[in-house]
């Protein structure tokens, strides 16, 4: 064998992913919110880009033009060229993360204006609960520690002696556990009685020792049968609980009314802000599918910029500075039309062949994958994935994500075919009209679909749907 160093020639074929590629797959992904963030970053931090009305944007095929030297007066142009100067001697490395001028910081306080805040979490509500207590300071200190102790459910996972030892060594003086029970029950006093329970019996006992309920059937269902509870086991419960049926009903009635997660009452997430960006509606007689243009962003190279550009010499280091935001500003804005035309070609492919949706509902939707909307556009699957990313239709049956219009599905016997939303509509729509006192098992469903719908699916596969639609089984659907 030889050892040594050698040279050699290889041919090979490689994708070499530029800037602006990047750039572009980038933009496509985000959803509008994240993208009207990311204009507003742009807009920060480049003084090439500035928003524009819709009269004054660029025909496709002229944008980036510059603007006309000659229309910019000369006591603008020499206060654009110092702005510049002055950037480039606090922004020499070409970035501009910090503006100073007036303008950029009024466009930066409407940004933040428009974020929306974070949501205070269970932890935070409650140590400002235990701030406003009256107490001593190793009291709250050990309530502090227990609060940071709480799952997001408002349990204590830890038994209490176990957390009596942990926080016994930041103390000056021992802790034990009476001591930090006591401070429990406070805090159980001031926020919700069953906080801090060890599991849901537990929260639930804690709840209806604070109702005044020492002795009573609830009591003793939760005690001995939730199992039989989460299992609708109803008539089991009567007989060992020695009542009868229409008392357990009535003790169950009680039951809904305990907080089964007392975490969930304090902070918590904030709801996502559904914007749809596809807008399909009818126009004499016809499908019109259309990006919202309220909510587009409309954006143009700057002109008095461009003009300072055109005056500046080569070699002048604000030119280089200048060019580079230009490119920049450029990249963004071929970035957004391709963004915008590739979202609109998608919605529109996707929206051919879910026209019977448009027309009959959710039932009515046919499968479709993405691969054949990216064989029928001529794009790679994962522009169709990215597209469809965090993007939402208004339709005349309501607002779906775009990812909802693709599935697959079943045939029916007609040779029709008939996609996963569909069969789980038929589905949802038998169960809701079933005998509640006697209701259909998922062999009896399936056996139900291939009889009235022409639908032959196993029963495994009706399971699936009816737990994807979060729909019990038949023993927990049943009424007594």
């Amino acid at each position: 064998m030889r050892l040594g160093l050698h040279q050699s020639a290889r041919l090979e074929q490689r994708l070499q992913q530029s800037p602006q590629m990047i750039q572009a797959m980038q933009i496509l992904q985000l959803p509008l919110l994240d993208l009207e963030a990311r204009v507003e970053q742009e807009l920060i931090e480049n003084p090439f880009l500035e928003r524009a009305e819709p009269a004054e944007l660029p025909e496709p095929g002229e944008a980036g033009q510059a603007g006309e030297p000659d229309g910019q007066p000369e006591s603008d142009r020499d206060q654009l060229l110092e702005t510049f100067e002055r950037l480039e001697r606090e922004y020499g490395d070409g970035r501009l993360e910090r503006p100073r001028d007036s303008e950029a910081s009024d466009r930066r306080h409407e940004a933040l204006q428009n974020v929306a805040g974070e949501p205070a979490s269970l932890h935070e509500v409650l140590i400002e609960e235990v701030g406003l207590l009256e107490t001593s300071d190793r009291r709250r200190t050990l309530l502090e520690y227990l609060v940071w102790s709480l799952d997001d459910r408002g349990y204590l996972e830890a038994p209490l002696e176990e957390v009596a030892a942990e926080l016994d060594g930041s103390l000056p003086r021992p802790l034990d556990e009476g001591e930090l029970a006591v401070a429990l029950e406070q805090l159980r006093a001031a926020t919700h009685p069953g906080l801090a329970a060890r599991d849901l019996r537990e929260c639930l006992l804690l709840q209806l020792d604070a109702a005044g309920e020492p002795d009573s059937l609830l009591r003793r269902i939760v005690e001995r049968h939730l199992p039989d509870v989460e299992a609708n086991r109803l008539p089991r419960i009567a007989k060992e609980a020695g009542a009868d049926l229409e008392e357990v009903k009535l003790a169950l009635e009680d039951l809904r009314h305990l907080d089964p997660a007392p975490g969930t009452g304090f902070g918590g997430a904030q709801a996502d802000v559904i914007v749809p960006e596809v807008v399909v509606e009818e126009v004499d007689g016809e499908w019109l599918v259309r990006l919202d243009r309220e909510r587009e962003p409309r954006l143009a190279l700057s002109p008095a910029y461009e003009a300072v550009l055109a005056e500046l010499k080569r070699g002048d280091p604000a030119r280089e500075w200048i060019k580079k935001r230009r490119e920049r500003a450029e990249w963004f804005l071929d970035a957004l039309r391709q963004r915008k035309s590739t979202l609109r070609r998608i919605a529109e492919a996707v929206f051919r062949r879910q026209e019977a949706f448009l027309e009959k509902g959710v039932e009515a939707l046919v499968p479709l994958r993405m691969q054949e909307a990216a064989d029928e556009l001529g794009v790679h699957i994962s522009t169709i994935s990215r597209g469809v990313s965090g993007k939402h239709a208004e339709t005349p049956h309501g607002i779906f994500p775009l990812k909802f219009f693709f599935a697959g599905g079943a045939t029916r016997d007609t040779g029709e075919e008939a996609s996963q939303k569909a069969i789980q509509e038929r589905l949802r729509a038998l169960i809701e009209s079933e005998d509640t006192a006697s209701p259909w098992s998922d062999e009896a469903l399936a056996k139900l679909l291939s009889e009235r719908e022409g639908l032959k699916l196993a029963r495994r596969t009706v399971t699936k749907y009816r737990k994807a639609l979060g729909i019990p089984s038949s023993t927990q659907r049943k009424q007594y």
